[in-house]
């Protein structure tokens, strides 16, 4: 069985590939992997040639990191898992969507594929997590993600939230906060030049985002 660090860098892997641009050509970088987890691209790439060893990853220096078809799998099951746990702690517990995260990274590791599959069916087998994020179903298929970032949302536009991926849980309290959750309809007011802050009409009051966070807010 994968170790707990083995499986940690198969997701992050997995979600930082999901924000590769198709016409880069490339894998993800050593630098992408040292970022989000707040360590030495020297500690990264220990481990990444771990990974390669156990054929579970294709790592080339200065081309980047590639999951195999086996690496993918277990991305795959550790992220089922995580937003199952997720779905649960929000429906059966009482928790907010910004505490969940922190939860189920620990809770992931711990249970079983059969227990998983049990919470699933007890929630009555959703598909997307309290974000919006797909959850792969038994087979390890992914919805393909749909609607589009925010931040490319025209002005005048009006729109309604189905995503909102990979925020802090100090992000989620802000949008909370504003009134801004998943199926909220929102209108694009004004968007300011070089990826400056987006004006947002949410409940007939207008409230501003960075850009960054736009980006991660998926709509349609």
């Amino acid at each position: 069985m994968p170790s707990k660090a083995l499986e940690d860098y198969l997701k992050i892997i997995y979600k930082l590939e999901e924000s590769l641009p198709d016409k880069d050509g490339k894998g993800v970088s050593t630098t992408a992997i040292a970022e989000r987890l707040s360590i030495s691209k020297a500690s990264v790439s220990n481990m990444l040639k771990k990974l390669a060893d156990k054929n579970l990853i294709r790592y080339e220096p200065y081309y980047g990191v590639i999951l195999t078809d086996e690496g993918n799998k277990i991305a795959l099951n550790m992220i089922r898992k995580h937003r199952i746990l997720e779905q649960y702690l929000v429906e059966n517990l009482d928790y907010s969507w910004d505490e969940v995260d922190a939860e189920a990274e620990i809770l992931e590791h711990a249970v079983s594929d059969r227990l998983i599959n049990h919470m699933w069916d007890a929630l009555g087998r959703p598909t997307r997590d309290p974000h919006g994020s797909p959850i792969p179903n038994e087979a390890g298929e992914m919805a393909s993600e749909t609607g589009e970032s925010l931040s490319g949302v025209d002005v005048g536009k009006v729109c309604m939230v189905v995503r909102i991926q990979n925020r802090s849980p100090e992000e989620l309290r802000y949008l909370s906060s504003i009134g801004l959750a998943r199926k909220t309809q929102v209108k694009v007011q004004a968007k300011a030049p070089f990826n400056g802050p987006i004006s947002i009409e949410v409940g007939g009051e207008t409230q501003a985002l960075d850009f960054r966070l736009a980006q991660s807010i998926f709509v349609r």
